[in-house]
């Protein structure tokens, strides 16, 4: 069989934008996957100028950086798009947040900053806040005392290759204990490392050192996403990308 002649090559990224989302509800037991789709559908819906791959099978250009587990909500969800045509970042932002159904929100679109690096290498860590139903913050408290004293914490965690033992402790780099009576909070900033630590694995590593076990499921929220900075608290991502934003708007008005 002969072979089909290609195409016209698709118009070139005249601009990237950089989106943070949350997913919040019912939806955060949407996979990844799921999310992906609704979201290309709603690029669609929204008319945004999407552009494409080159070859036999173009695709929009997204880029995801660190999607939230299945189960997990979350206020910091990242992506990346590649844009055909120049749009003004809050105008797609409004646009594409009507398009989605309720409980994926997208809470702030910026320009990348050209030189900027990738939306990738700002972020090396999450900040979790879990809450523990039915365990008291001065329970919690100890316990995390415990497992912080501790340099290794092997838990079991089921991966593509089937269980194995991971540190959960090494990849916390900060955490505290608060909440009320019947419900303790746990507040964690956890390093990205391969494979990677979730709240579970915390809290399974808490079952570990001191036997604290929720007698109801925990409910797990990602509050941020950055690079981690000496205090153990984590950077915004899209700050670099918005202060170039803003120098490029003082430059246009000053001419």
């Amino acid at each position: 069989m002969a072979r089909q002649p290609e195409g016209p090559p698709p118009p070139p990224t005249v601009q990237r934008l950089r989106l943070r989302y949350a997913k919040r509800g019912p939806l955060r037991f949407a996979s990844h996957r799921d999310l992906a789709r609704t979201l290309e559908r709603a690029l669609r819906r929204a008319q945004v100028p999407m552009a494409f791959s080159a070859g036999f099978s173009p695709h929009p250009k997204i880029s995801y950086v660190g999607a939230a587990p299945t189960g997990a909500a979350s206020e910091a969800e990242y992506v990346e798009i590649g844009l055909a045509q120049r749009r003004d970042p809050e105008q797609v932002r409004a646009a594409l947040d009507a398009s989605l159904p309720a409980g994926v929100d997208v809470l702030e679109c910026v320009e990348a900053a050209e030189g900027g690096g990738s939306l990738a290498d700002r972020i090396d860590a999450a900040q979790w806040r879990i809450e523990l139903p039915g365990v008291e913050p001065a329970e919690l408290a100890a316990a995390l005392e415990d497992l912080l004293a501790r340099e290794e914490v092997l838990v079991a965690k089921r991966t593509k290759n089937g269980l194995r033992d991971v540190d959960a402790r090494g990849p916390v780099a900060s955490a505290s204990a608060g909440g009320e009576a019947g419900c303790a909070i746990l507040h964690v900033v956890v390093r990205q490392v391969t494979p990677a630590v979730r709240p579970d694995d915390v809290v399974a590593a808490l079952a570990a050192v001191a036997d604290l076990r929720p007698p109801s499921p925990p409910r797990a929220v990602r509050e941020a996403q950055g690079r981690l900075d000496g205090s153990g608290t984590v950077a915004d991502p899209l700050g670099p990308d918005r202060a170039a934003s803003a120098r490029c708007q003082r430059a246009h008005a000053a001419v």
